[in-house]
């Protein structure tokens, strides 16, 4: 077996496997789809969208995993976020919770050019800035989109996860899952991460979500 030089390490080679638009997120409110990996990244040395406080160049935050669902307009674009995060330690959970703490302050993902210049999909030349739906020309910059809602998958070792679960009630935003579920591979098509993944969306809030192919 592959030996991986750390756990987050591991996570992320199973999550670049996972599909652009993981089975089950997002399958509702947004026709049609548009949802993109934004991390982690085809190859090492790639250029991958991050999080960031409006108005700060230093502090960013670079999920495991990242997926983002793009919406609005070329003239009010937004997205909403799917974060996956790997934590080895309770210490290091305690330092992932921290950066998405509920915040007045306004979020941001920054998509960089060479990711919305790339393409997407292999076999397939078509750039991921066309996939947004929201550019009606080719973007000479990176593109800067606030976040409308955003939840956090966070992953714990064994030990972690049952006395966490236990003992401790998540924020709205929050979700938790076993490492394994993470690192399994095609974790994405086991039925309990499907079941997860369909509350990891604000139309798991509503009793009865509109029908936006009628929209």
């Amino acid at each position: 077996m592959e030996r991986y030089a750390s756990l987050d390490a591991l996570v992320r080679h199973q999550l670049r496997k996972w599909p652009q638009h993981p089975p089950g997120l997002w399958t509702r409110m947004s026709s049609p789809p548009r949802v993109l990996r934004g991390r982690p990244a085809d190859t090492a040395a790639t250029l991958s969208p991050f999080l960031k406080l409006a108005g700060t160049d230093r502090l960013k935050t670079l999920p495991d995993g990242m997926w983002l669902q793009f919406g609005g307009t070329a003239e009010e674009p937004w997205c909403d976020v799917v974060a996956v995060e790997a934590c080895s330690s309770f210490q290091n959970l305690l330092d992932k919770r921290s950066r998405f703490a509920p915040s007045t302050h306004s979020l941001l993902a920054v998509c960089p050019l060479p990711w919305l210049l790339a393409p997407a999909i292999p076999d397939d030349p078509t750039p991921r800035w066309r996939l947004t739906g929201l550019l009606k020309a080719e973007p000479t910059g990176p593109l800067s989109l606030p976040v409308r809602d955003i939840r956090v998958l966070y992953g714990l070792k064994d030990k972690h996860y049952e006395p966490f679960a236990r003992s401790q009630v998540p924020h709205a935003h929050e979700f938790f899952c076993p490492m394994g579920a993470l690192t399994a591979e095609r974790g994405y098509e086991a039925p309990a991460m499907r079941a997860l993944m369909t509350r990891l969306s604000s139309a798991a809030n509503f009793y009865s979500p509109p029908d936006v192919s009628a929209g």
